[in-house]
């Protein structure tokens, strides 16, 4: 129970992915938590899940993390609701496989917003509550696709996943002086439904055979490193992007 007294809220945290995963590991941790997803029943309906399964207090609150104003209310109601909020999990994104060349810019905006634009929301939703109260935890979603090149049609996921190492950096050493840690993780391929709705079948027997590990991730093993990142145990450690790929790219 190393979260006990702690509240964390979680960004698209009602789908099948690491979202949910870390909602559930924080809470069996002992953190109430904060669930929120654009989709409201849903949202409703993983609260009551985790919240029934782990014995911790948790809510679920609809959000669109693209909606700056809804951001900004949907913080001060968990701020409301437990008092203080100690963790933000940044999880929000999407990604759309389309040539650079055949790319509309509305589909760029839309991943960009998504997978980067709305950490920044989030972020500058929190900190000022964080900041006065001197402590907090933030944990951001990149991606090894930051780091490398995709011939897959990612070019605006893999300049949104850039994107969060570089804010993740910043914000970390704004948010030092205060006593806010700021850190990203960067999975590889981490296996969910969801997805292959998105890549083919030949995809994923292709990235695996690429891993060190020879198999795909598990939303649950990002979920202990996130709550690593969220914890005590960390606290050293601000400013960095932490792979979680199976060995598919070794990180200098």
């Amino acid at each position: 129970m190393e979260l006990e007294g702690k509240v964390a809220l979680v960004t698209a945290a009602a789908g099948a992915g690491i979202g949910k995963a870390a909602a559930r590991r924080l809470a069996e941790a002992g953190a109430g938590v904060v669930v929120t997803d654009k989709h409201e029943r849903r949202t409703a309906e993983v609260a009551e899940e985790i919240g029934k399964g782990t014995g911790s207090e948790v809510i679920g609150l609809p959000l669109d993390v693209t909606d700056e104003a809804r951001v900004e209310a949907v913080v001060k109601q968990a701020i409301d609701h437990f008092g203080h909020l100690d963790i933000l999990v940044n999880d929000s994104g999407i990604n759309e496989l389309t040539p650079i060349w055949q790319m509309s810019t509305e589909t760029w905006r839309k991943v960009i917003d998504l997978c980067l634009t709305a950490h920044f929301f989030t972020i500058r939703a929190v900190l000022p509550h964080m900041i006065e109260r001197r402590q907090g935890a933030i944990v951001n979603m990149s991606s090894a696709g930051g780091w490398v090149g995709s011939a897959e049609g990612e070019a605006h996921y893999s300049a949104a996943k850039a994107g969060v190492m570089g804010l993740t950096r910043a914000a970390a050493a704004e948010a030092a002086p205060y006593g806010v840690r700021v850190n990203a993780v960067a999975p590889g391929l981490i296996y969910n439904e969801f997805l292959g709705r998105i890549y083919p079948p030949e995809f994923f027997v292709e990235a695996e055979k690429r891993a060190a590990l020879k198999r795909s991730g598990k939303p649950a093993e990002v979920a202990e490193l996130i709550l690593f990142l969220a914890s005590d145990r960390s606290s050293y450690i601000t400013g960095e992007t932490i792979c979680i790929s199976g060995g598919s790219y070794f990180h200098p």
